[in-house]
């Protein structure tokens, strides 16, 4: 029988509202809390004043960084008040609603700062299949060489970079590391922006530990300047959505489950057999390239809930094919990169599906298993890494919000490459560099 974990989650999708038998099931459930009014405690302040109150859960919002006084952090204010940022916060807002619960719930679990949950505002405008200029990636903008120790692999099955959950542990570890290195949490949300090294090295050369001063002295690169503003602007305000007219839903909160999945499978085949619309499973699963999980007997898929028995019963049939298969018969001269690149895959990805099979000894007359992944889209790659080479051409009342917006980007990264203001008005007709729409680029 499988084991199915759960963790509290924000709900996706209405109809999967419908409770779980989960007597079956291996339950991890936050406890269900009164709230009493508390005073919180006073945050420094100069022209927004009042009670904070978070989105989703009806508790104050305790800040723990400082800087909510800074010149910076009011202009990040001014900007993001703008009826774009407004807008715009309010779109990201909405998309966060699958991710912010699994976050807030490890945050709070940590005792991290809660400024934290919000740091996917800043870093890929919540979305998974976020790509930065220089190819960070996901949620949480990992690079490619930083993933090693937080236990996320990229292979050419997957990129687990776009995995929440995954990438989500690895950040907040990541961050954990930082503040224990450096021992303020300004400090380490620097070095998550510019890396470790850069922040040891500014500290020992200008012989302070205050972030604010080591921005006046431009010890930092203007992104990481902006960076804790940026952030504390937008935890202000997501944390006050009505006093800043930012519409807000107030989704119910679900478990959602990690299942074993044992075998290769295309999410879209399982989602047919669970009656489900073809991308729901896809969505949830954005690290894999193809939809469909690598041939690791270990690997999990993450179901909501309300879905975890019916999908662990589809996994557990031996009698349905839920992947698509070439089958090959070698032939006489033909070699096993030849075959590859005939069914438009890797020679490594024909090995994991054929074990024990030898490229310098093929035998005529065998049959080989080869994924049919030729006719399916895989993801953008992996190494990549996203240039503003597009063009639009400004329309009426467009803004650069809602621009970003309409090419997964943020506005500061749009502004920057067009070398203009973030709430700069636009002329109509005007062209602008932008990323391609397919490279989900930030």
């Amino acid at each position: 029988m499988k084991r199915v974990l759960f963790v509290p989650f924000v709900a996706v999708l209405s109809v999967l509202s419908a409770s779980v038998n989960a007597g079956e099931l291996i339950s991890y459930q936050m406890e269900e809390t009164v709230v009493e009014p508390v005073i919180p405690r006073p945050v420094r302040q100069t022209r927004y004043k009042d009670t904070p109150v978070r989105p989703h859960v009806e508790t104050p919002a305790f800040f723990t960084l400082n800087g909510i006084d800074e010149e910076l952090t009011q202009k990040a204010i001014d900007q993001y008040s703008s009826a774009g940022g407004r807008n715009w916060l309010s779109t990201i807002l909405k998309r966060s609603e699958p991710y912010i619960g699994f976050i807030r719930a490890e945050v709070e679990k940590r005792g991290m700062p809660e400024e934290i949950i919000y740091l996917p505002v800043i870093e890929s405008a919540f979305s998974v299949n976020a790509v930065s200029r220089a190819g960070a990636t996901g949620l949480w903008q990992f690079m490619r060489n930083s993933v090693g120790p937080y236990d996320m692999r990229i292979t050419e099955w997957v990129d687990e970079r776009r995995d929440f959950w995954k990438s989500t542990i690895g950040a907040l570890d990541k961050l954990q590391d930082n503040y224990k290195a450096l021992g303020n949490w300004e400090l380490a949300l620097a070095a998550y922006n510019a890396g470790l090294g850069t922040v040891n090295n500014a500290i020992k050369k200008h012989g302070t530990k205050d972030y604010w001063e080591l921005c006046r002295l431009k010890a930092f690169r203007n992104e990481t300047i902006q960076y804790i503003p940026r952030l504390i602007a937008v935890t202000y305000m997501l944390s006050r959505p009505r006093r800043f007219g930012i519409q807000v839903s107030w989704p119910e909160d679900l478990q959602w489950a990690r299942i074993p999945v044992r075998r290769a499978v295309d999410l879209k085949i399982v989602a047919e057999h669970a009656g489900l619309p073809a991308d729901t499973l896809k969505k949830t699963n954005g690290e894999l390239l193809y939809g469909i999980t690598p041939p690791d007997p270990d690997y999990h898929i993450k179901v909501p809930g309300a879905l975890a028995q019916s999908v662990a019963a589809i996994l557990d049939d031996p009698s349905l094919t839920l992947i698509k298969y070439y089958f090959h018969t070698i032939r006489s001269g033909d070699t096993l990169l030849g075959i590859a690149s005939r069914y438009g895959i890797s020679v490594s990805q024909i090995q994991s599906q054929n074990p024990g099979l030898n490229p310098q000894n093929l035998k005529i007359g065998v049959r080989l298993v080869i994924p049919a992944l030729s006719e399916i889209t895989a993801s953008a790659s992996v190494s990549g890494t996203v240039s503003f080479a597009g063009t639009h051409l400004v329309k009426q009342g467009e803004t650069l919000w809602s621009i970003a917006l309409a090419y997964n980007t943020n506005p500061e990264t749009l502004a920057q490459a067009n070398n203009m203001g973030l709430n700069e008005t636009l002329r109509v007709g005007r062209s602008l560099k932008t990323p391609s729409r397919a490279s989900g680029g930030l």
